[in-house]
């Protein structure tokens, strides 16, 4: 998308950091009360989000949505989420899961689940961690606030928080290399669709987060 406007570097600057810490502020409280109070607070979120990527002058390319770097993308994203894949997979079988409920349950939630995913990694890479790119140039800073948003949006869970901080560190720091949030959300789709089966239901919460992850019973 082409930007008309013509703010400079530093107006964009301080857009940048308006947007690391608004977005994830409204984020946690919408999780925590808003929800409950007042729902309609959820427009805020495509809304800030697309004046956002309009006042940046964001284009497919730098927000992820492209297939010329799918590849070298997939090479890398596949890496690290057969790493990730491998050790879920090990943990449900530890757990005594039996190999057909394993793959039925990646299948029969993997492309709803995909939807999800992509829409959390436009928000975690397309929004915050291009913004958090341009404010630091050391790839494992900005990376690692990329990770730390993600991770807060997941709290109190005890198996997301830390699962989503360093997995959304990797995604951070692979979309920084090569942007492109597809392979990204695929990969992130097939563990999540796998991590129900690799923990007790007492420790996961059915992956519930905020005031959610204390009503499950």
């Amino acid at each position: 998308m082409k930007n008309k406007f013509t703010l400079g570097p530093r107006v964009l600057h301080w857009l940048s950091i308006a947007d690391v810490i608004g977005i994830p502020a409204i984020i946690v409280l919408f999780i925590w009360r808003w929800q409950f109070t007042h729902f309609e607070v959820w427009i805020v979120f495509p809304v800030w989000i697309i004046a956002s990527f309009l006042l940046h002058g964001d284009t497919p390319k730098t927000l992820g949505w492209r297939a010329d770097n799918l590849k070298r993308s997939a090479i890398e994203a596949g890496i690290f989420f057969g790493i990730a894949i491998a050790i879920v997979l090990a943990l449900a079988f530890a757990r005594g899961m039996p190999h057909h409920l394993v793959w039925s349950a990646v299948a029969e939630h993997l492309w709803a689940y995909f939807a999800f995913c992509l829409l959390q990694q436009v928000a975690l890479n397309s929004f915050i961690n291009n913004r958090a790119i341009s404010l630091f140039r050391q790839p494992w800073l900005s990376s690692l606030v990329a990770s730390v948003v993600f991770a807060s949006a997941h709290w109190p869970n005890p198996v997301l928080v830390p699962i989503t901080l360093i997995g959304g560190f990797a995604m951070a720091w692979i979309f920084r290399r090569n942007r492109n949030i597809l392979t990204l959300a695929l990969g992130q789709a097939i563990v999540g669709s796998l991590l129900a089966l690799a923990f007790p239901p007492a420790w996961i919460h059915n992956l519930r987060v905020g005031p959610g992850y204390y009503r499950w019973k």
